[in-house]
């Protein structure tokens, strides 16, 4: 559905109620002046009249409503397309939720389309709103604004990875028997098909940079920098996490090995008794102290040193 539409002139918003195919034509008409129109999850009849009032590329207007792309940037005659993914970090759930969000840029419009929960653009359309001067840039201001709002959300996803990771790391090198495995390959996942969505931005804001004017592009480094920040966190993570899970697995091993020791301890100590009272069980008529009045305390006697022995033995050896 249609979220906003508005016409800029100048830097301000024309609060006058215009149909999209005015706005549009007085856009056209005046240099100083752009339509923004922002959608959320359209679907194709929805979009419909912006398509034909915007002479929009039908292959893009597929992508936007489909969504499910990776990061890219297009060109379709005059227009840009761009797809960007979003984020937001579910904690209770350790949860990335990723969204996307798709731009129409041209010389007198902008079309934002957004899909998911996470990359509300609502705060970005005000923040622009308070600033004339940026908004004079037109839809480049847009654009960059947009952009910087979701690179922000990344580092915002960022603290609550971070604050998840050092979690791991503490439960996993705290001891105990507990298997985190489980949790560490999850989180892993998340952070992966995070860094899956981020990292291939990269490319396209390279070539955005090269594709807006001059005065826009310190601007656009700046989000690229903090992009590739926010990368090399990902990456940073990715290796904090696979060691995490290598140390968990060692420590499983390590645990699955004592329990082992100690069961073979225990069968040995019970090895002795059984094997001694198995021979002066059985039923032969010619046995060495079978009838000896002192044999029946022999045999425990031995029997109680003999595990009293092994006993210690494996309790030096760290078995028990």
């Amino acid at each position: 559905m249609i979220v906003d539409c508005a016409l800029y002139q100048d830097g301000k918003r024309r609060e006058e109620p215009l149909t999209l195919a005015e706005a549009y034509a007085t856009a056209q008409a005046d240099s100083g002046a752009f339509l923004w129109i922002g959608l959320h999850e359209p679907t194709f009849d929805e979009f419909q009249e912006v398509q034909d009032v915007l002479g929009l590329h039908p292959l893009a207007v597929e992508d936007a409503v489909h969504a499910h792309q990776r990061p890219k940037i297009e060109t379709y005659d005059d227009t840009l397309f761009v797809v960007l993914i979003t984020a937001r970090y579910v904690d209770p759930e350790e949860v990335v939720s990723l969204g996307e969000v798709m731009l129409f840029i041209a010389e007198d419009f902008v079309v934002t389309v957004r899909h998911g929960q996470a990359g509300s653009l609502g705060a970005a359309r005000r923040q622009l709103e308070a600033d004339p001067e940026r908004l004079c840039w037109g839809p480049n201001a847009v654009l960059h604004c947009v952009m910087d709002r979701i690179v922000d959300e990344y580092e915002e996803v960022l603290v609550g990875v971070d604050n998840d990771v050092d979690e791991i790391e503490a439960a996993v090198f705290a001891g105990g028997r507990q298997n985190h495995a489980e949790r560490v390959f999850r989180l892993k996942r998340e952070v992966l098909d995070f860094r899956k969505g981020v990292r291939p931005l990269v490319d396209p804001l390279e070539r955005i940079m090269l594709l807006i004017a001059s005065d826009a592009q310190p601007y656009f480094r700046d989000v690229h920098d903090h992009l590739l920040r926010v990368v090399e966190h990902l990456e940073t993570y990715d290796g904090i996490l696979q060691s995490a899970l290598n140390a968990n697995l060692a420590q499983v091993g390590v645990t699955q090995n004592e329990d082992m020791r100690k069961i073979a301890a225990f069968a040995g100590l019970l090895a002795v008794p059984t094997m001694i009272a198995g021979i002066y069980g059985m039923n032969f008529d010619h046995m060495p102290e079978l009838r000896w009045y002192f044999g029946y305390p022999l045999s425990i006697g031995v029997m109680v040193v003999a595990v009293t022995l092994l006993y210690f033995q494996f309790k030096k050896r760290g078995w028990l």
